[in-house]
């Protein structure tokens, strides 16, 4: 007979590897970064030797070719890593996700020179990234950014601001969004700007409401010049790369947020099947029993949903609606599923002594990152039923 309370989740991989990939994930988990975790989200401790012992160990290069350094793992199994270092740590799970992110354009479009000379320090050499498309003034509307790249020659010379910036101050390079041209979407072209760069700075991060080991700041470009080698892709094509790195960006935030949900699942179970009340485990009264099978239900729902927009991705086929679906339903059930956790554990799901209420702050920034829901709804209606028409 199973015995009840949380249990490992049941995985469906493609492969033995990969098996044996997400067991050295869970022993790692276990060892570097459950023991800490809630003492330094607290502290607002950013692990950096994590990601170093991650980069170490081939877990900051998954989805990426062999050929310069990466695991050559399909989507399907990289989002399942993803979700399991959520579920320890989102600091660690969405820092990993936003690297990925950050390696995107010079993998996807950089030259094969370029790529040689940096993917593999990017991939396995220890190097951290973040990814700068958000400005002050432009967060949704991204294609209304301002920060200017301007050419002299063989060199760019970079002014502006970036903002919520994932790893802002600590990132080895930045893949950078920049005005090249005209207004709009088409003046806009990708960067690769090296973190030490002169001219380059980082305002103090920001006081969030989780995720508090995870550095957010604002990023200033004042006068940083950087050769035309570090241009990722043709000028004007930036804006393209970047809706391109979120369709896949947007995978990794719904498998974030199915991990941070099973994490509270798994606190919650624990709490009511050992605490009695009225003579009997909370587990036997059935208001409460109906609130895990609809927590259950919901995350078993996503993870479906972003396997599904994974193996599409994985497929060479068109996956852009399914991933903004599943960062949508994700992350809006994660918070669900993090509220009823809290729920459920009553006072004490309430208090820092248990882990509830991390998950329940952190499930709230999942709802906004790499576009907010609101987004993930207008691009789904477009494929719908096509572009909205702004005429009287």
């Amino acid at each position: 007979m199973t015995e009840h309370g949380p249990q490992p989740v049941e995985r469906q991989l493609p492969t033995e590897e990969a098996h044996d990939l997400i067991s050295l994930v869970r022993d790692l988990i276990r060892r570097e970064i459950e023991p800490h975790a809630a003492e330094e989200e607290d502290a607002g401790h950013f692990p950096r030797e994590v990601f170093g012992l991650l980069s170490a160990s081939g877990l900051l290069a998954l989805p990426y070719s062999e050929e310069f350094g990466g695991g050559d793992q399909p989507y399907e199994v990289y989002l399942q890593v993803l979700e399991e270092l959520a579920a320890a740590r989102l600091t660690v799970g969405l820092g990993v996700s936003v690297h990925t992110l950050a390696c995107h354009a010079l993998a996807g479009y950089g030259t094969k020179e370029q790529r040689q000379e940096h993917l593999p320090a990017m991939l396995g050499g220890g190097l951290l990234g973040a990814y700068c498309l958000s400005e002050p003034s432009s967060g949704s509307d991204a294609a209304s950014l301002r920060t200017r790249a301007t050419r002299t020659g063989d060199t760019w010379t970079l002014e502006g601001t970036k903002a919520w910036i994932t790893h802002g101050g600590v990132a080895d390079f930045y893949t950078v969004l920049a005005r090249t041209g005209g207004q709009g979407p088409h003046g806009i072209t990708a960067f690769l700007v090296p973190g030490d760069a002169p001219g380059l700075s980082a305002a103090p991060p920001e006081r969030k409401m989780g995720m508090k080991g995870s550095p957010t700041a604002q990023l200033h470009f004042d006068g940083v010049e950087i050769g035309d080698s570090r241009r990722l892709g043709a000028e004007g094509q930036g804006f393209a790369i970047a809706l391109d790195a979120l369709d896949s960006g947007r995978l990794g935030i719904a498998a974030c947020a199915v991990g941070v949900a099973q994490a509270a699942l798994d606190q919650a179970l624990a709490f009511v099947t050992e605490r009695r009340q009225f003579g009997r485990p909370l587990s036997d009264f059935q208001g409460l029993r109906f609130m895990l099978a609809d927590m259950a239900t919901q995350i078993e729902a996503g993870r479906s949903l972003y396997l599904a927009a994974a193996r599409l991705r994985d497929g060479g086929r068109p996956f852009s609606r399914q991933a903004a679906m599943a960062k949508l339903f994700c992350t809006d059930a994660a918070m669900r599923v993090t509220t009823d956790a809290v729920q459920l554990m009553g006072g004490y799901g309430y208090t820092a002594d248990f882990p509830a209420e991390r998950y329940m702050r952190e499930a709230k920034v999942l709802q906004i990152v790499e576009g907010t829901n609101q987004i993930q709804r207008m691009v789904i209606a477009r494929h719908l039923a096509g572009p909205e028409t702004h005429g009287g």
